[in-house]
């Protein structure tokens, strides 16, 4: 059975599920780097990617943004011109009651009775006007930088917006 999708586990309806205290089992976030190009050098303009609405962002979500995006600054900029940060890590763990189907299921499976769900995946709880991903780089890759991260917010469940800052101020 594949994963569901993405509007299945989106919304931030119940409290945060973390304390890995009582929490026994499930998968591990697939994303593990964090920082990317030239993290030590002064860059002047920033441009960066917050969340419109409040969502949680599934660990598979960041990865692909993440290698979407690095990827494409290094083919476009190289690594020495930009340092690219993934700024959320996913803490959530989310559960499913997995229900049997087929012939004879009604009489094996005891439906929502004392259901509480085996961690299937790990999610981002992010908040309207959180920054999720940034890139700081030279005033002359501005437009490469925010090409990257409107093809890296596509990999998000809901919307976001893009924007551009200049030392302190903001651009556009």
């Amino acid at each position: 059975m594949g994963k569901r999708p993405a509007y299945c586990y989106s919304r931030i309806d119940r409290p945060a599920y973390t304390r890995k205290k009582y929490i026994k089992g499930g998968p591990e976030p697939k994303i593990k780097s964090f920082d990317f190009g030239s993290p030590g050098t002064d860059f002047p303009v920033e441009v960066s990617v917050f969340m419109r609405e409040r969502c949680q962002i599934s660990h598979n979500a960041l990865e692909a943004a993440r290698i979407h995006v690095n990827r494409y600054l290094t083919r476009k900029i190289g690594r020495e011109n930009y340092h690219y940060r993934v700024c959320v890590y996913p803490h959530h763990r989310m559960r499913e009651n997995k229900m049997m189907t087929g012939a004879g299921a009604d009489r094996i499976q005891n439906g929502m009775r004392l259901s509480f769900g085996k961690i299937v995946s790990v999610s981002a709880r992010v908040y309207e006007n959180d920054r999720v991903l940034f890139i700081r780089t030279k005033p002359e890759y501005v437009n490469i930088a925010k090409d990257a991260l409107r093809r890296g917010k596509a990999k998000f469940p809901r919307p976001s917006k893009i924007k551009i800052t200049k030392g302190e101020e903001l651009v556009n």
